[in-house]
Formats: C-alpha cells, sequence, structure tokens
C-alpha cells in the first residue's frame, strides 16, 4: 500500500494544543464581550446558494468565492458574515425584534493567493447591530467602547481607533468639486503614510485631474489631528451631506468617555474611508501602536441598508469585523501570546498506584466538581514514563494515591512547576488545587512585549 504524505493545503492554518488554547481563549474573551453587550450568538451555514451568496455580483469576490455544484445545486462556501446575516434578516425578519444584535464568530473561505499572514480559510469575529427602517446614532457611539473592551480584554492596551465619517468625505467631496471622482481620490490619500504627502499632492493634481488649490486644501484638512472637528467648521453651511456628517462625528466624539475608551485610545481620523460604496456614516479602524505596519486589525461602520437584494425593508445598521486567524497569527509572529496563560489540556493529572481505581476515579470527579481541569492516567506504564506525561503536557499538579494514602485516607500531590510535595485529606489537596487554578483565572492570553 502506498503512503500519501500528510500534508495541509496552503492558506490553512493548523496548530499545534498548546497553540490551540490562546486561540480558543481569544474567542472566548470576544463572545464573553460581546455577550456582556447584549448580543445574540448566531450561526450560519458554511454553504449557501451560489444566488444568495452573489447577490451583489461581480468584482474580486466572485473570483475568489470557492463554488461548486452537487447534483444540480449550484452552492458556495461563504465568504464573509455580513452577506449571511443580510439573508438571515430578511429571512426571519417577522420574528426578530429590532435593534436586531448579533455576535457571529465563524470560519469564512476566500480562494485568493496565499501569503503569510493572509489565509483562504479563516475566523471571523463580527458583530451588527440591526434597525428596522432606521438605527439611532448612539449605537455608532457604542462601537468604540466595545472594540476598546475587546482588546483591553485579550491583553492588548497600546492600540488606537481611528474614527471617521463617510458623509464628511462625501460632502467635502461635493464642496470642492470632485465628487465625481471621489474614487480615485481616496485611494490616492490613502497612500498618504506610504508615500508622503508630496507625491499624494503631486497623483492628486495629475492622476485625479483636482485643481492645486483644492487639492492644498484638502491635504491641509486631512493633516489636521490636533482639533480635526474644529477645523471642518470652515467648511459648515456649504453643504447638507458634510453638516450631517459633522454632526454624527461630534456625537460619536462626545460619548466616547461615556463609553468607556480613554482619549489616547481613540482619534478623529479625517483620511479613514473603508468601503466607499458600501459604508455610509460613521467608519472605524483600529491599529496596533507599535505595529503600524499590519494594518487594521478591526474595522467596520455605518450601512444604510444590509439586506436590499433580499427585500425591499430598509434595514439600516452598524458593525465591525475582526479577522481573528490573521490576528493570532500576527500576535504569535509578533511574541504577543502570553506565556503566562496556562496552555496545558488538565490543571492535573491523577495517578492511580494500585489496581482499585475507584478512589482516583472518585477524586477526579471531586476535582472537577470544583472546575479543575483533571485527567486520570491509567495506562500501564512504568512510573517514570507516567510523570514524563504529566510533565510533558505541563500539566502543574500530579496527584498520587497508592496503598498507603488509601490506608491513611490521604492524596498525594506534587506541584510540578515549584517541586513541592504534600499528603493530606483529599479535601484539603483538591482545596489546595482548585485556589491554586483559580488565582490564573484572570490571566489574558495576550501580553505586550516590553521594549
Amino acid at each position: 500500500m502506498s503512503r500519501i504524505k500528510p500534508r495541509t493545503l496552503s492558506g490553512f492554518m493548523e496548530l499545534l494544543p498548546n497553540e490551540q488554547v490562546y486561540f480558543e481563549k481569544m474567542v472566548e474573551k470576544l463572545r464573553e464581550v460581546y455577550s456582556l453587550y447584549g448580543f445574540t450568538p448566531l450561526d450560519t451555514p458554511l454553504i449557501e446558494a451560489s444566488e444568495i451568496l452573489l447577490a451583489k455580483g461581480g468584482g474580486e469576490t466572485e473570483k475568489q468565492i470557492y463554488r461548486f455544484t452537487k447534483g444540480e445545486h449550484d452552492l458556495s462556501l461563504r465568504f464573509d458574515l455580513t452577506v449571511p446575516l443580510a439573508k438571515y434578516v430578511a429571512l426571519n425578519y417577522g420574528k426578530l425584534t429590532f435593534p436586531f444584535r448579533r455576535f457571529q464568530i465563524g470560519k469564512v473561505y476566500r480562494g485568493e493567493r496565499a501569503q503569510r499572514g493572509r489565509f483562504r480559510e479563516f475566523y471571523q469575529a463580527d458583530i451588527d447591530v440591526i434597525g428596522d427602517g432606521s438605527l439611532d446614532i448612539i449605537n455608532e457611539a457604542e462601537i468604540p467602547g466595545i472594540i476598546y473592551r475587546v482588546f483591553t480584554e485579550l491583553g492588548l492596551h497600546r492600540f488606537v481607533i481611528r474614527i471617521n465619517n463617510r458623509k464628511v468625505l462625501n460632502g467635502l467631496f461635493e464642496i470642492l468639486g470632485v465628487a465625481d471622482r471621489a474614487g480615485d481620490i481616496m485611494r490616492t490619500i490613502d497612500k498618504l503614510e506610504k508615500i508622503g504627502r508630496e507625491k499624494v499632492f503631486e497623483l492628486l493634481t495629475g492622476d485625479c485631474s483636482m485643481e492645486k488649490d483644492s487639492a492644498e486644501r484638502l491635504l491641509n484638512l486631512l493633516a489636521c489631528e490636533a482639533e480635526p472637528i474644529a477645523a471642518l467648521g470652515e467648511y459648515k453651511g456649504q453643504n447638507k451631506t458634510f453638516d450631517l456628517g459633522v454632526s454624527e462625528l461630534e456625537t460619536v466624539a462626545k460619548y466616547m468617555s461615556a463609553f468607556g475608551v480613554p482619549s489616547e485610545n481613540y482619534k478623529i481620523d479625517l483620511t479613514i474611508a473603508r468601503g466607499l460604496d458600501y459604508y455610509t456614516g460613521t467608519v472605524y479602524e483600529t491599529m496596533l501602536l507599535d505595529h503600524p505596519e499590519i494594518g487594521s486589525i478591526c474595522s467596520g461602520g455605518r450601512y444604510d441598508n444590509l439586506a436590499e437584494y433580499y427585500t425591499d425593508k430598509k434595514l439600516p445598521g452598524v458593525g465591525i469585523s475582526i479577522g481573528l486567524t490573521r490576528l493570532f497569527f500576527v500576535l504569535q509572529d509578533q511574541n504577543y501570546l502570553n506565556p503566562e496563560l496556562p496552555s496545558s489540556p488538565a490543571d492535573a493529572v491523577i495517578i492511580p498506584m494500585t489496581e482499585d481505581l475507584a478512589p482516583a476515579i472518585s477524586f477526579a470527579t471531586q476535582l472537577r466538581g470544583l472546575g479543575v481541569k483533571t485527567q486520570l492516567y491509567s495506562e500501564n506504564k512504568k512510573f517514570k514514563q507516567k510523570m514524563a506525561y504529566a510533565d510533558k503536557i505541563g500539566a502543574q499538579f500530579v496527584v498520587l494515591i497508592g496503598e498507603d494514602e488509601i490506608r491513611e485516607g490521604k492524596v498525594t500531590a506534587k506541584d510540578m512547576f515549584s517541586g513541592s510535595q504534600v499528603s493530606a485529606s483529599p479535601a484539603m489537596i483538591a482545596a489546595g488545587i482548585a485556589e491554586a487554578v483559580n488565582k490564573k483565572a484572570g490571566i489574558t492570553p495576550i501580553k505586550e512585549p516590553v521594549e
């Protein structure tokens, strides 16, 4: 029989057991935070009818989608979590309560060129608030508070949430008389950090055909970091869209501290555009201060009509998405995973030393009742090999139950980290192990490296 060489497809990530613990802890934290803000969990199918996923059609999406047929059915793997949400809300409109707040953490698939940090199968972690006909601006103000809570709960602190409003940009382009070139101008502005102001100015006045004065005014405004909202005052009263955008931006900024976001963790950044055709109001991008080259680790914004391809109901919303697989890869690559986080599958390994396993089984049950992750090791191995197993999986405690322990009504516990060993009643040992385990319950999966 010929052997097949085991391999994992390019662009698909598999983790070793201890790495998977970190990833699962991140997912757990996200679920906790999203639930804390009143979002309900949702899970939609990985596979949908192609006409559902490709309702908008065209562009890179159609090129990247995994599409196949099964019998007479034309099927596709979901490429994001937003389109399935749109279908879900349209399908269940009469059964949902609005505003509908949902979170979803799941895999999506894109057949793009695999490269370092970019995957073909990856987890996204999304939240969205969907309104029925309208959605209050306060929801847009709340989103940065959720972003801040998510990343601090994970263990990150040196990050900034960059906030803008698409109405401000759209109105500004109308004021400057360049609305017909908005797409090209925004793509050019997006290069500011990479190529600098001088070259961007050349592109704006050349490729984008902007007047030099207009390009200068635009770049001066975009460069204003100290008081960006105050700088926008020069253009007030000239365009309704612009004025509404400034008002919304002021409202979002007003409530940042009330939503628990420190001033050092957010900034109004007029260069943020995101999804020129999709987002219509507030937009967000979140950057690591020490690694701006990574790009946004959480982004999103306000949109006018989530399900326009599936229903005539107007369903505006606001949401964000975290590319969780990419984020994990980046954090691991930059040594952000916290070495103090317990990553063993078991806190305690119980090794029976007699043929009668009942006392060991009973103590394992006792430990699990206290929330201690416990393995019962009953393999027919030498004692040294049993201890080596516990050491190799990283368990902190080994519990030995032999004839002496049974006769004296005790168990013996060894702390594999400190090397200390003690014999006492099962209740005392169980309580001591549980206390040690609980002390580590608050350790975050991420710890920023100390320079």
